[in-house]
């Protein structure tokens, strides 16, 4: 029966998805059909077999031994600010980001990063039916991030077209940086989180092609990848060392703020319902649980996580999952996790837009109108690579 369930939900996502698409005679089925199949595959290799295990493993054990590191320097700085036997979320979860950020700038100095992104870029654009500029934008999204990814393509942001900035915005949105991944490991399990990473850059790709389909031209599908000015290699990790100690002091402004709020809404919805807001929210979100392939009775506490990452941002919802309150199944807690391990939330609309427009106002203002649509298509993205999970847990 949950394999029946799973595939209604497949056709559900792609149907939602079809309801919203700009041109639905142009959609290509075929890529669609071979990157489910990729979808699928993959997901069956990384956590259904022993190869899987090992990739899991060396993934985790990375970074694992990256959060040692950053430890070193956090204890050399907040040593004995912590009582002894508990850390707070900040020292242990929110600072590694700092090391991390760090690592990613000496990869991209050495040139190695750039390599990389633009090597798979090109192996995806023979699979995902799209051009170069947006399968790289995809791969570059998850290396370093939702918004220094338009930083690399400034050359190219003043003539790209309304169809080809959805697709790149809604890619940098289905997608999470891989300087926050250490984070999401404390909270996590590492299988369902590299799952997840790659599942989503298929998924992006997928709805992408449903809701916003176009044809490029091969003359015009030129990668121009913004050389910025040399800097010395201090210079470099001094930028690229404040840039992760920034976004964790917003990634922990925001949790304090939203946390408060859920706190505040739950406590007057109780006062004056009988109900907490996240409960409510719980029900309202209960029916895409349920063809996520989740069992009827987890449905209802799991749509109020699922509604908790939309409305606030993913942090606040695995850290509400991984306190263990609500006793959900294994499979459950997979399905769950692959959800979460995204940008698809409100806050990520104005991230996206302020970045674009940052490097180019009129770019940014046309980001800003189709917003909500980016994050319609973000979340069906998650959505989907949820279904697909729950065909192999």
């Amino acid at each position: 029966m949950q394999y029946v369930i799973s595939v209604l939900g497949i056709l559900i996502v792609l149907f939602l998805a079809w309801l919203v698409s700009s041109n639905r005679k142009e959609i290509k089925y075929k890529p669609i059909i071979i990157m489910l199949v990729i979808q699928f595959l993959l997901s069956l290799l990384l956590l259904n077999t022993e190869f899987g295990l090992i990739i899991i493993k060396a993934i985790a054990t990375v970074f694992s031994k990256l959060l040692e590191y950053a430890s070193e320097g956090i204890a050399f700085v907040f040593g004995g600010i912590a009582n002894e036997g508990e850390a707070p979320f900040f020292l242990t979860v929110l600072l590694p980001i700092v090391f991390i950020s760090a690592l990613i700038g000496i990869l991209q100095y050495l040139k190695i990063l750039p390599f990389i992104m633009k090597g798979i870029g090109f192996l995806l654009s023979k699979v995902n039916g799209m051009g170069k500029l947006e399968s790289y934008n995809a791969v570059a999204s998850l290396m370093v991030g939702q918004s220094e990814v338009f930083i690399t393509l400034k050359k190219q942001l003043g003539h790209i077209s309304n169809h080809r900035l959805y697709t790149l915005c809604a890619s940098a949105m289905s997608t999470v940086s891989m300087s926050i991944v250490g984070a999401y490991m404390t909270m996590l399990e590492p299988k369902y989180i590299v799952t997840a990473l790659v599942l989503n850059l298929f998924g992006g790709f997928i709805i992408a092609t449903i809701i916003n389909p176009y044809d490029i031209d091969p003359k015009e599908d030129i990668l121009e990848i913004q050389d910025e000015r040399r800097q010395s290699f201090f210079e470099m990790l001094g930028e690229y060392i404040l840039d992760g100690f920034k976004v964790a002091i917003i990634v922990g402004a925001m949790l304090i703020g939203f946390i408060a709020l859920m706190a505040g809404f739950n406590h007057v919805f109780e006062l004056i319902f009988n109900i907490s807001f996240q409960t409510i929210l719980g029900y309202l979100f209960a029916p895409i649980a349920f063809i996520m392939g989740i069992p009827l009775s987890e449905t209802v506490s799991a749509g109020a996580i699922m509604a908790t990452k939309l409305l606030t941002n993913e942090f606040v919802a695995m850290l509400d999952l991984s306190e263990g309150s609500y006793n959900f199944t294994e499979r459950t807690m997979g399905i769950l996790s692959v959800f979460l391990v995204s940008f698809a939330n409100f806050s990520s609309i104005g991230i996206i837009v302020g970045a674009v427009k940052g490097l180019n106002e009129q770019k940014g203002n046309v980001v800003a109108r189709f917003g909500l649509k980016l994050l319609y298509g973000a979340t069906l993205v998650s959505i989907l690579s949820s279904i697909i999970v729950s065909f192999v847990l």
